[in-house]
């Protein structure tokens, strides 16, 4: 069983930046790949970017030149450094772990196994 703990949330305002931490329970963390995922209002589940076991990087095209995925094995952490923040950025940011081993850290959400409770992030026009 691993559990996730979002930090970092906050306001701030357009063109502002923001980090975000994921911290993990578990022996196995630098086994996982780690992503963050987020969700508007109103909106649907989206994915924003992940990091493998190995730190091979995934992004979706709307945060990619933007964010920065990264992990720290030895403290257990996760952390997804947001730049250059724009009001649609505004969600519920969560982290999550996928077991699998794959080859390459995939955007599909139903491949997690484990989830934070999420932190959220506000950008003021």
């Amino acid at each position: 069983q691993v559990q996730l703990v979002e930090s970092g949330g906050g306001l701030v305002q357009a063109g502002g930046s923001l980090r975000l931490s994921c911290a993990a329970s578990g022996r196995t963390f630098s086994s996982y790949t780690m992503g963050w995922f987020r969700q508007a209002p109103g909106k649907e589940r989206e994915f924003a970017a992940a990091i493998s076991w190995s730190g091979d990087t995934n992004y979706a095209d709307s945060v990619k030149g933007r964010f920065t995925i990264s992990r720290d094995n030895a403290k257990n952490t996760v952390y997804l450094q947001m730049n250059s923040l724009k009001p649609e950025d505004t969600a519920v940011y969560s982290c999550a772990a996928d077991s699998a081993f794959r080859a390459r850290p995939t955007g599909r959400a139903r491949s997690y196994d484990y989830w934070g409770q999420g932190t959220q992030v506000t950008v003021s026009s």
